[in-house]
């Protein structure tokens, strides 16, 4: 790690400078690339129709190690480093409010420890950085899992930044997305109402339909929806183009599909009943999460191998200062607890509260549970067994997609939750590379999990990656 300790710093800062989102990170995965390039790794650019999708590879055989990589940014999140209030930055209205700065950065860091250990040691293996855009409502895995960019790695391994140190377990849920945009007739919404035909009512109309549909969903199932377009701010006209985008969620792509189908029969109807027209434009989709205990094990293993940081005294004042930003907050609520329940969460909930970093890893368990929220780490784990962990980078409840997870991007603490979490994934790698029945063991689970059904991306097949969707 000390080799590249300046490297990996400098490239967080880069990208957390860059703060762009999703399908544009241009500039954030060119450094990454770049310096995959200069460190003499093979780097294929553009793939999946996604030009910001990337692999870099080094080594030759098997097992094929793969190490995923974020880059995306939020809208809505600018916001100055190290400070401890709200202040946006200047020249974007952007920011990593989700860490993928740091994401990123730590598989780059693992990428070249891992290949530096094959080259040590003489093994066989191969390591795959694989640059991973639009996770923040893109889906930019489903595509490279439709693409066939998965196919050929023995495992995936990939961490996410948060306030504690756990391995994830259970399943995410899968979702889709679309846009519902309806067409009416503009009139004077006074002297001739009846001569207009309202695409605004067809969407007030279509989200009452859908809000009493959720008394006869599953528990588990979610329907959100922004109204993304209101047909102009004159009420005297009556408005003849509205729009709306639905997320809708469940445990399998099955059910979304169903609940899916049914909301749309919702926003036929609601045009049937203010004779307008709708257009159902599908935007994107993903896969529930598929774990995986064997690898769940490696990586807690590998947790507990690698010393955790420790923090300077000016660190944990800033850590503090942030904490007492938004002291309301549930810190059950964070990641590295999402796979904890019962008085065990309650425990650590509180010890969450007391502290400013967390400073021990959550004891692991597997467990086959349904955890609220989605990822499209999903459709890599229905290619390839894959595992992930959560590592402490930014002081425990922090908000997710907030300007204090964005003000923590660059600080100490983050940097050194970076790079434990580079040196966990490399730590892992090299488990992998030393005893390749951890991924035999880690496919035969793969299959039972997936009755060796072969996987089925989500999204049809004339859909592609949404590059306007930020205009």
């Amino acid at each position: 790690m000390e080799d590249y300790k300046q490297l990996l710093t400098k490239l967080n800062e880069t990208i957390w400078d860059y703060a762009e989102l999703k399908f544009c990170e241009h500039h954030s995965a060119q450094a990454m690339a770049d310096v995959m390039r200069d460190q003499g790794f093979e780097v294929e650019m553009g793939l999946a129709g996604m030009d910001t999708a990337f692999t870099a590879k080094a080594g030759a055989g098997h097992p094929v190690i793969g190490l995923l990589a974020e880059f995306d940014a939020l809208s809505g999140l600018s916001q100055c480093a190290n400070v401890v209030h709200p202040c946006p930055r200047e020249g974007t209205g952007n920011g990593h409010g989700c860490g993928h700065n740091l994401l990123g950065t730590a598989s780059v860091g693992a990428a070249l420890m891992l290949r530096d250990y094959l080259k040590e040691s003489g093994r066989s293996g191969t390591v795959v950085l694989v640059g991973c855009p639009a996770e923040e409502g893109g889906s930019g895995k489903a595509y490279l899992a439709r693409a066939g960019v998965f196919d050929g790695l023995d495992v995936a391994l990939t961490w996410h930044p948060g306030g504690g140190n756990a391995v994830m377990t259970g399943s995410m849920q899968a979702n889709c997305q679309a846009y519902f945009r309806f067409k009416g007739k503009s009139s004077h919404a006074a002297a001739a109402p009846y001569l207009g035909r309202s695409a605004l009512d067809a969407v007030e109309l279509m989200n009452v339909g859908a809000n009493y549909m959720r008394e006869h969903i599953e528990p588990t199932d979610r329907l959100h929806y922004a109204v993304t377009d209101t047909g102009g701010i004159s009420p005297n006209v009556v408005q003849n183009h509205a729009e709306v985008i639905y997320l809708i969620r469940s445990t399998d792509s099955d059910k979304v599909k169903a609940l899916y189908d049914r909301v749309c029969k919702i926003a036929q109807g609601a045009a049937l009943m203010t004779e307008t027209q709708v257009e159902i434009v599908f935007d994107k989709a993903c896969s529930n999460v598929l774990s995986n205990s064997v690898l769940e094990q490696l990586l807690y293993d590998s947790m507990c191998a690698v010393p955790l940081p420790q923090y300077t005294e000016q660190e944990l004042e800033f850590a503090r200062a942030i904490k007492e930003t938004y002291q309301d907050v549930d810190p059950g609520s964070d990641l590295s607890l999402l796979g904890v329940t019962g008085a065990k969460k309650r425990q650590l909930s509180q010890r969450y509260r007391e502290m400013p970093m967390a400073d021990f890893v959550v004891e692991h368990q597997h467990q086959d549970m349904n955890i609220p929220g989605s990822s499209d780490v999903g459709d890599c784990s229905h290619v390839v067994p894959t595992a992930q962990f959560v590592g402490a980078c930014f002081t425990p409840g922090t908000p997710a997609h907030s300007w204090q997870m964005v003000a923590q991007g660059k600080s100490g603490t983050a940097v050194k939750g970076m790079l434990y979490a580079a040196s966990v994934l490399a730590h892992a790698g090299r488990q992998v590379v030393d005893d390749p029945q951890i991924a035999v063991r880690a496919r035969e689970e793969f299959i039972r999990e997936t009755e060796g059904k072969p996987y089925v991306c989500p999204i049809p097949p004339e859909v592609l990656p949404n590059m306007n969707a930020n205009s």
